[in-house]
């Protein structure tokens, strides 16, 4: 089974092609190599799909390349038995920008790999969307498929336009496709500019976590193994067609209590500061994760404390590769 993972040497991308990878799947990658964060983290996936590949026995090709390439997506779409979408822009704040850019690439790009699709024997279309539909309202907390979808970013805007083609597609062409919303996903090889892993290394470098606004704002962190696991239960199962499914965790918190959480942890003695909080930063996410339950036995296994725990231990063992990467971010 050959499986086309686009944006697979970034940060859930790259997870899942690993994964497939160990499962004894072929998989091509189709990553443009945006240096959005620090390529080097990507070269570093890569380097791990060459030793997976290598020890599975398995096939694995890497294309440079961009899903707005519509030739090049229909070559690599009619070679592939499942389509694993994770490419895009990511960054609410990058967003505010360039909202054009955000359109073109998630939108745009997104609608080039479903033609592609459309007229293929593909098993499945699986893409990745973000709780950034939502819109981060507290009165509909938790989150659920049938709430509103009130994007307050263009980013937010441009995986919602994506996600509704994807379901569109599945509606009138059949195709089978699958958008799953994303709840703050961290672990290892994460962004460096995330929350998470910028609060461990500031820690681990006597410097005081950072926070934007006074901290109240909260989030519903999914450790990586969670999402990956979702992604794998796809290859089996159709039952998620044409739907918007949530992938979250287990509860949420608030973003003064995580600080203080991974302060606590590394170097109690830090106090925190505070910094202004930037306008198109959601007030709460929160999944219900009942409908992933139901379709997918979906069964997130890591709370934010154990997910952080295991993040700071991969932390520590990568330091001298992974940490110069995230202070030059």
């Amino acid at each position: 089974m050959h499986i086309l993972v686009t944006g697979g040497a970034g940060f859930i991308g790259g997870h899942l092609a690993e994964a497939f990878l160990e499962d004894g799947y072929d998989v091509t990658v189709l990553d443009a190599m945006d240096p959005f964060y620090d390529l080097r983290i990507k070269e570093h996936t890569r380097e791990r799909h060459r030793e997976v590949a290598t020890r599975e026995g398995v096939d694995y090709e890497f294309i440079n390349g961009d899903i707005r390439d519509a030739e090049l997506v229909a070559e690599l779409v009619a070679d592939a038995d499942y389509v694993y979408h994770q490419a895009g822009k990511a960054g609410v704040r990058s967003s505010i920008e360039a909202p054009r850019e955000y359109h073109t690439v998630n939108a745009d790009g997104t609608l080039n790999l479903l033609d592609a699709a459309r007229d293929t024997d593909l098993e499945r279309f699986v893409m990745a969307s973000s709780s950034s539909v939502y819109g981060g309202r507290e009165e509909y907390l938790p989150f659920s498929e049938t709430d509103p979808t009130l994007p307050v970013s263009p980013y937010g805007a441009s995986k919602l336009a994506a996600e509704r083609y994807a379901c569109a597609y599945h509606e009138v062409y059949g195709l089978p496709t699958v958008a799953l919303r994303y709840f703050t996903v961290y672990g290892p090889r994460m962004r460096p500019n995330m929350a998470i892993s910028n609060f461990v290394s500031r820690c681990c470098n006597g410097q005081p976590p950072v926070v934007y606004g006074d901290g109240s704002q909260t989030r519903d962190f999914t450790y990586i193994d969670d999402v990956i696991a979702a992604n794998r239960a796809l290859l089996e199962t159709d039952a998620a067609d044409g739907e918007a499914v949530n992938i979250g965790s287990t509860d949420r918190i608030a973003i003064r209590t995580l600080a203080e959480e991974i302060r606590d942890q590394l170097a109690p003695e830090l106090a925190l500061e505070f910094a202004e909080r930037y306008d198109a930063d959601a007030d709460h996410t929160h999944a219900d994760t009942a409908k992933a339950q139901a379709l997918l036995a979906y069964n997130p296994t890591h709370s934010i404390r154990e997910g952080v725990s295991k993040f700071i231990a991969w932390y520590r063992q990568n330091r001298e590769w992974y940490e110069p990467l995230v202070l030059a971010s």
